[in-house]
């Protein structure tokens, strides 16, 4: 056969087997790497100065709701953000991340039960988020759990603006835990060592059981 009338009728052939295929790929299931939407996902900002991921304090956090939660799936979103002292531009940073994230969650998995939690800076960015996401997105979370939130007048002078607070749609299904005499979240409190004692004084489990108990 001439090479060139070969080329060209190979050419076609392939032309015809793609053709013939394409609408087989727009049915085919998604790839495993499309994870299904977990039954419940944690949302966790971390506090100051930790290194990318959910922190020690929100990995405790992630551990003892998962034990509480049987076979239920867990899914963990850390909120990125600087966690810096620079705190105008850091704290912000994390409740855009956070709110963006989920509303995604929101719409996109309206069956997955949410847990907001954040420690330290990262309690502020959960308090900032939940003031700035429109009414509905308050239905799909279940729980929030914020640890060494800033409060205190100490807090205050090292903060750019006015201190938040728990948005109010998710005041009553919040539950704020503060260490005695850290001083970040205790008025008057003096001990920092009380503000990196949340999981060995037991409030983290508490956290989660509280958690557990709403979703």
């Amino acid at each position: 056969m001439d090479p060139l009338r070969f080329a060209t009728t190979r050419a076609a052939g392939i032309a015809t087997a793609l053709a013939a295929a394409w609408p087989i790929a727009l049915t085919m299931p998604l790839s495993a790497d499309a994870a299904p939407c977990p039954d419940v996902e944690v949302v966790f900002a971390r506090g100051t100065t930790e290194p990318a991921g959910v922190g020690a304090v929100g990995q405790a956090f992630v551990d003892s709701l998962r034990a509480q939660l049987g076979g239920r799936s867990v899914g963990v979103y850390a909120v990125e953000y600087p966690a810096s002292r620079d705190f105008e531009v850091s704290t912000p940073a994390g409740r855009d991340d956070a709110s963006a994230h989920i509303q995604s969650t929101a719409a996109n998995c309206p069956d997955t039960r949410m847990v907001l939690g954040g420690y330290s800076q990262g309690a502020a960015v959960i308090d900032l988020a939940t003031t700035a996401m429109p009414p509905p997105v308050a239905d799909h979370v279940a729980a929030a759990a914020v640890f060494g939130g800033p409060r205190s007048s100490f807090a205050d002078s090292l903060s750019a603006g006015p201190l938040p607070s728990i948005g109010p749609l998710y005041a009553g299904k919040t539950i704020d835990l503060c260490v005695p005499n850290d001083p970040i979240c205790s008025e008057g409190g003096w001990d920092m060592g009380a503000h990196g004692a949340y999981i060995q004084t037991g409030l983290v489990a508490q956290a989660a059981g509280f958690a557990a108990s709403r979703i």
